[in-house]
């Protein structure tokens, strides 16, 4: 009765933004628009209805095939209420235990495919890099499910993962055996003695730093990709962020502009001429390096890895920011970054980085859901603590065995 209480408990908690998801992401052929804010706040009102509609639901067997919402079509949401726990004892092979993931097709409005033409170099495929390591595994595989679940056209993605210290490209195959990828190894010396103390360890990891070179590591056929972090997932269809115009630009991401942009940077910095008058002429916004579009033949021409580097250098030296990979983009790029859309980068639903306190959306609609932060949906479901968006995290979750 206790494990009960618990599921509504958590049901309660999150079936109203579910519910909102279904009633507002309407797809066709698993194409998704957005979450209304106004529709989130009509049905907190009526909340009580619809704890008495899942208590309905979860009590009467008879009711069990009452249709799931959009968000977990291809899912069974109470999997996710069993989640089991990463522990010290757990050998190798139980930790990175996934289940095969369901098979997916390119809709009709796609094309023709030239199966003749194969490999990273055709020019019909949509790129995303993701990096691959121990820790993030599970959220990564997360992100790539949901990519594949919402895409009119998912055959017509590449991946590319970057790795450091494991051979995951087996595991990944056996995951989801249709996907097209290829791993890249990224030598973690390369960037060692450029890193510097951060607020957080996981973000002195030099994987963290493997998009500072994504230029170096893809093919040179590669023009144009799109970098996502491990703790993301997509609910929209991918190739509209994929077709977004850069115009003269090297990167677009989401702006901020009415952010406190003197906080990510030292009182030194700003007192310093020799630092601070780099953004002399340039408006100032904040931006997330966890979802940016990358046009890498600029980024190629230009050179753009060789003056992250020199900021790496400086910082080693002065100690003129506290956080990790993010200054030195923003010291190269910000006030020079094509705008895209904050629905494309709802971030900051890991809290922030020491308590990873439970946040909530931010108002407008929402393509794509990012736990940047401290905080861990994967983490926070195992230890049966989940804040209320979590739950449209879990049914991406390939961790484990169906049940």
């Amino acid at each position: 009765m206790a494990d009960l209480k618990r599921i509504l408990l958590f049901f309660r908690s999150s079936f109203f933004i579910l519910l909102a998801d279904w009633l507002d992401f309407k797809s066709k052929k698993k194409k998704r628009r957005g979450i209304c804010s106004s529709k989130i706040l009509w049905i907190r009102r009526f909340s009580g209805f619809f704890f008495a509609a899942m208590l309905m639901i979860i009590l009467s067997p008879s009711l069990h095939s009452f249709p799931p919402a959009e968000a977990i079509k291809s899912s069974h949401l109470d999997s996710y209420l069993r989640l089991p726990s990463y522990q010290a004892s757990h050998t190798s092979k139980d930790r990175f235990s996934f289940r095969k993931a369901s098979g997916f097709r390119n809709a009709d409005e796609c094309g023709f495919i030239d199966r003749k033409i194969t490999g990273v170099c055709d020019p019909s495929l949509v790129h995303v890099a993701i990096t691959l390591d121990v820790v993030y595994l599970r959220g990564s595989m997360a992100a790539v499910h949901s990519i594949l679940q919402h895409s009119l056209c998912p055959e017509n993605i590449f991946f590319h993962f970057i790795v450091s210290d494991a051979d995951l490209e087996t595991l990944v195959r056996s995951t989801i055996p249709q996907l097209k990828f290829k791993v890249y190894y990224f030598d973690p010396e390369i960037v060692r003695n450029l890193i510097s103390s951060s607020v957080r360890q996981a973000l002195e990891q030099p994987l963290n730093y493997a998009r500072n070179y994504l230029a170096d590591l893809l093919e040179p056929c590669v023009r144009r990709v799109i970098y996502l972090d491990s703790d993301l997932v997509v609910v929209d269809d991918i190739t509209k962020l994929w077709i977004t115009n850069l115009g003269s630009r090297t990167i677009g991401a989401p702006e901020y502009c009415h952010a406190n942009f003197t906080n990510y940077f030292t009182g030194g910095f700003w007192s310093d001429q020799r630092f601070s008058r780099t953004f002399r002429g340039r408006k100032l916004c904040y931006f997330n390096t966890g979802v940016m579009v990358i046009d890498l033949v600029k980024w190629r021409r230009v050179g753009y890895t060789k003056r992250i580097e020199r900021w790496m250098q400086i910082q080693k030296r002065y100690r003129i920011y506290e956080l990790g990979s993010l200054p030195p983009f923003l010291l190269v790029f910000a006030g020079r970054v094509a705008p895209i859309e904050h629905r494309w980068n709802q971030h900051g639903l890991g809290g922030d980085n020491v308590k990873g306190s439970c946040r909530e959306l931010h108002p407008g609609p929402v393509s794509l859901l990012h736990w940047s932060g401290s905080g861990k949906p994967w983490l926070r479901l195992d230890s049966n603590r989940p804040c209320p968006l979590d739950a449209l995290w879990a049914p991406y979750d390939l961790y484990g065995h169906p049940h």
